[in-house]
């Protein structure tokens, strides 16, 4: 099991953990070259050559890994999205199949008071919550809120 899981694992991770390691190992001699040093003229030939570029392949590591596990899960993703097209139910004839219902499709208007939509009163956003109040017509006129994308009303639905 464990030799299937590191066959999956992306590339650039292991390129990652590469470059941080090599970054972690001149920094340590930098480090050490530098000690032994006492003037700082004979320091900066160590701090050029190890120090330097070490820090910098430990955020070159640092980004790779990142997006590496980015890669990795966008990869994971696309499987499960793959897996969950292709589960369809087995027997199940595409005509037969009723057509969606809509969502919400009673007329009279809400709002939130804060919020930046208006929905239906059956709008699952909002429905059951007291604190929704009827839209003013002059609030839908004025364009301060926008149309709930879930249900879907129109500025036409009756809503006095």
């Amino acid at each position: 099991m464990r030799t299937a899981r590191l066959r999956t694992v992306h590339p650039v991770l292991w390129a990652g953990w590469a470059a941080l390691a090599t970054g972690a190992v001149l920094c340590v001699i930098g480090w050490y070259g530098i000690s032994g040093e006492r003037y700082a003229e004979r320091q900066l030939p160590y701090l050029a050559s190890c120090t330097v570029p070490g820090a910098a392949l430990i955020i070159a590591g640092a980004v790779l890994l990142t997006h590496g596990r980015n890669a990795l899960a966008a990869a994971r993703v696309e499987e499960l999205y793959g897996l969950l097209v292709a589960a369809e139910p087995a027997g199940v004839d595409e005509s037969r199949q009723p057509a969606a219902a809509p969502l919400a499709v009673s007329g009279e208007l809400l709002m939130v008071p804060g919020g930046t939509l208006w929905h239906r009163a059956d709008c699952p956003l909002v429905a059951g919550k007291p604190e929704a109040v009827p839209v003013d017509s002059r609030v839908l006129a004025s364009g301060e809120l926008g149309p709930c994308p879930i249900c879907e009303p129109s500025a036409a639905d009756p809503d006095d």
